[in-house]
């Protein structure tokens, strides 16, 4: 009989060091809320479901129907760095996710096209904002996508000072604290509650699979099904 080689605790992949989990599992990161309730169809589409409610269990791994699957439940923004060290091979995260982390030691090979929405500008009822624009206005603009945001208005050639807010975005304008604020819109009903209005699209965000680079190449075999069920599971929901 030949021996079965497990693969557990740091390795070195291209000069960097990296996480090996138990090599005959696959663990997808992903997080709680909109994502995980729009990625349960796209499993079920692929004939896997969860095995412990997130609901109710306070369990952060939970299983599946595929004994060869499993599922970690992490924060949105620490996904993709559980993928990129191997602690998980495969998660399904944001694309403003994605541009904050910068997707180093990640391929992101699919688009699963759940929860849509759009990275946009967005200034209090009777800001001129295509005024401020022009005339070279230095804009204080709230945001937690720091990134994303200072690339954006670097490109525009619109100078600003950006401050770190993480939740209530559109309180920021309406106590002084910012001319503008850079967040994620979907209905902008929000928005619109608050006498916000958008004004300019930075880009539309969706949710994607992405992959270990070195696991894919360490467990190709095993990944690869996994990443067509995936294809077709979103091409039907699509």
């Amino acid at each position: 009989m030949k021996n079965k080689v497990f693969l557990r605790g740091p390795a070195f992949f291209c000069g960097k060091i990296f996480f090996l989990a138990d090599s005959t599992v696959i663990t997808l990161a992903l997080s709680k809320g909109r994502i995980f309730d729009e990625t349960l169809p796209l499993l079920a589409a692929a004939g896997i479901e969860t095995l412990d409610n997130p609901d109710t269990s306070r369990k952060l791994i939970l299983r599946t129907s595929r004994s060869d699957l499993r599922l970690l439940i992490v924060r949105a923004p620490d996904v993709p760095t559980y993928v990129q060290y191997g602690a998980s091979e495969l998660g399904i995260a944001g694309k403003d996710v994605l541009l904050e982390h910068g997707g180093e030691g990640l391929y992101q090979p699919l688009d699963l096209g759940i929860a849509s929405c759009r990275m946009m500008v967005a200034v209090p009822e009777g800001f001129d904002y295509a005024g401020a624009v022009r005339q070279g206005a230095r804009l204080r603009v709230a945001t937690k996508y720091m990134q994303t945001a200072r690339e954006h208005f670097a490109a525009k050639g619109v100078h600003v000072d950006l401050i770190r807010l993480y939740g209530s975005m559109e309180l920021a304008p309406l106590v002084g604290l910012a001319d503008a604020i850079v967040d994620l819109v979907s209905s902008g009903d929000t928005l619109r509650a608050n006498r916000l209005h958008a004004v300019e699209e930075i880009r539309p965000i969706s949710a994607r699979l992405i992959v270990n680079q070195a696991a894919l190449k360490l467990k190709r075999d095993a990944i690869e099904p996994l990443l067509d069920q995936f294809t077709k599971a979103a091409g039907k929901h699509a």
